[in-house]
This record gives structure tokens, C-alpha cells and sequence, in this order.
């Protein structure tokens, strides 16, 4: 499965179908799902910024602190474009994301680009504890 990094509180937006576009400086030909990882980063100056021009995103912002180091959810990789209507869009690509999917939060070590995990893998690891 393949799966991409995301900085909260962006990859929570990606996950609560706020934000449909993923920017990126590098082009893929990836089409199809794509797992969100929610990197241990937490943007705070993004946040900030974010609370100020849509105060309305406050909880879904305050709930993507606690999410940190975890494959979050899944979408549909549709497009990968240099141009985009969407407010999201700020790249010089955009990655077109449509039909997010919650799942339950699993811990993966997330890696930079598009990358591949087992999932089976790691649920067999988390049933040993």
C-alpha cells in the first residue's frame, strides 16, 4: 500500500475532506489510493494562521494534535496538477485528492515522497503487545 507524509494540521484537513489538494514541488504519476500519514510535525504557525481565516476548522485542528506518527485515513489520488481552482492550492503541483476515508489511527514511520507499507505487518506487531 501506498502512502504519503502530511504535516498536521494539514493531513487531518485532507482526512475531513476540507482541503482536496496536496501541494508538492515534485511531480508523480500516482493515480488511486493513497494512504494520509499524519507526519510528527505539527505546523503551529499553520494552525495559527488557519484559526484566523476559517475559525471554524478550530476542532478539527485541535483534534489533529493528538494525531502525530499515524496512517490517519485513505483517498483517491485523481490528478496531479500545476494549476487549480482550488483555495488549497499553493504549489507549483497539486495533488487532486477526492473521497477521504477516516480509519483507526495505526503508527507508521512516515518517509519522504510516496511510499510503501505492509499494514497487515503492523496490525500482526500491535497484536504482540
Amino acid at each position: 500500500m501506498q502512502a504519503i507524509s502530511i504535516r498536521q494540521p494539514w493531513a487531518q484537513l485532507v482526512i475531513e475532506g476540507v482541503k482536496d489538494i496536496e501541494n508538492r514541488n515534485w511531480f508523480t504519476k500516482h493515480r488511486g489510493r493513497l494512504y494520509i500519514h499524519a507526519a510528527k510535525t505539527f505546523e503551529k504557525d499553520a494552525a495559527e494562521k488557519l484559526l484566523n481565516s476559517h475559525p471554524h476548522l478550530k476542532q478539527i485542528i485541535f483534534d489533529s494534535t493528538k494525531l502525530l506518527g499515524y496512517v490517519i485515513g485513505h483517498v483517491e489520488m485523481k490528478d496531479c496538477v500545476q494549476v487549480h481552482p482550488s483555495e488549497w492550492f499553493q504549489g507549483r503541483y497539486g495533488f487532486v485528492l477526492q473521497n477521504p476515508e477516516k480509519i483507526k489511527p495505526y503508527p507508521v514511520k512516515g518517509k519522504l515522497n510516496i511510499f510503501n507499507f505492509d499494514k497487515m505487518a503492523i496490525e500482526w506487531q500491535l497484536s504482540l503487545f
